[in-house]
């Protein structure tokens, strides 16, 4: 694959506090990651022979939105046009569970509409990311 043609992105509310803000994003990537291991790229060794786990092949922007703009977002994905990108969230609902088990639990009986997300990881080819959040600024 020519990773060129692809892009990832990480759209997180702006609103929420730092610690809120770097666990959504670690999230995120671990999220992405499980869903679409091939852009990780091979480990790699230093001069002095050290190892190093691989790292994603691309740059991975992070920016900024609102709540209401992360849903926005989600709803477009549901488009036909955009079923080939790969799309992660992380919510409130998620964020306030202590185990997995509880999230499965809470999320069976939480209708979307009242979910608030707190980000979304899109990947995926840059014209379509690019549709989507191509306007967006980072997150500073």
């Amino acid at each position: 694959m020519d990773w060129n043609d692809e892009k990832c992105v990480m759209v997180i509310d702006e609103s929420l506090p730092r610690g809120l803000i770097a666990n959504t994003a670690a999230i995120l990537g671990i999220t992405l990651g499980k869903n679409i291991p091939e852009v990780v790229g091979a480990d790699v060794v230093d001069q002095d022979g050290g190892a190093h786990a691989g790292i994603i092949e691309f740059p991975v922007s992070i920016l900024q939105g609102s709540a209401e703009t992360i849903r926005k977002i989600r709803e477009k994905l549901r488009q036909t046009e955009f079923q080939d990108v790969t799309a992660v969230d992380f919510s409130e609902l998620a964020q306030g569970c202590k185990t997995y088990d509880e999230f499965v639990e809470k999320m069976g009986h939480a209708p979307e509409h009242t979910l608030r997300y707190f980000g979304i990881g899109i990947c995926g080819a840059k014209k379509k990311v690019n549709q989507l959040t191509g306007s967006m600024p980072l997150l500073r």
